[in-house]
């Protein structure tokens, strides 16, 4: 792991897993793309305790500053809180347990960039599964009945490549060793 860079509300920190990864093109739940945002969860391993220090400590600046710019200058009772347990998910997805996770999102396509930091445009190399380092920024909310802090998405560089989550392989993997041979009559 790299040494988590601080900088007020922004951290860079990484390697860490993506899952669920929109970076490319904007996507939405219900469709309507319109309305999407650029996305990608961010799978930290709870013994990366600096990383989490890192995260912490800008969650608690985005505190500070969202408490008069958005909050009228008192902490509200409750907070969405953008640092989560991926022991404490609902659908017990295995990929997430023993990880803390981000779900970090952006209205402008992030920068995504190989480890020489050139830009990588094939969308195939980023994708739910691949380990990359990440910059995001933390910032306050306040929408109709909800208050908290939210993760915004800066920049991914890619680290390694590992096995894709989603159970899907590549073509590659699915027909490697078939006998294919030729046949005129096809």
């Amino acid at each position: 792991m790299i040494t988590p860079k601080v900088n007020d509300t922004k951290v860079v920190f990484g390697p860490c897993r993506l899952s669920y990864v929109h970076v490319f093109e904007k996507h939405s739940f219900d469709g309507n793309t319109e309305n999407g945002k650029y996305s990608t969860n961010i799978l930290i391993p709870k013994s990366e305790t600096k990383t989490v220090e890192a995260i912490k400590k800008a969650i608690e600046a985005a505190k500070q500053a969202a408490l008069n710019s958005k909050w009228n200058g008192k902490l509200p009772k409750e907070l969405v809180m953008p640092l989560l347990d991926g022991d404490d998910r609902d659908d017990q997805d295995e990929v997430y347990a023993g990880h803390w996770y981000l779900n970090a999102k952006c209205n402008t396509r992030p920068g995504v960039v190989d480890r020489d930091r050139v830009p990588i445009v094939d969308e195939e190399e980023i994708y739910s599964g691949v380990w990359a380092v990440v910059s995001v920024t933390f910032f306050g909310f306040d929408v109709k009945v909800k208050k908290g802090i939210s993760c915004g998405l800066n920049n991914i560089m890619k680290f390694k490549d590992d096995e894709k989550l989603g159970g899907r392989v590549s073509a590659d993997t699915d027909f490697s060793g078939l006998d294919m041979e030729e046949d005129d009559d096809l």
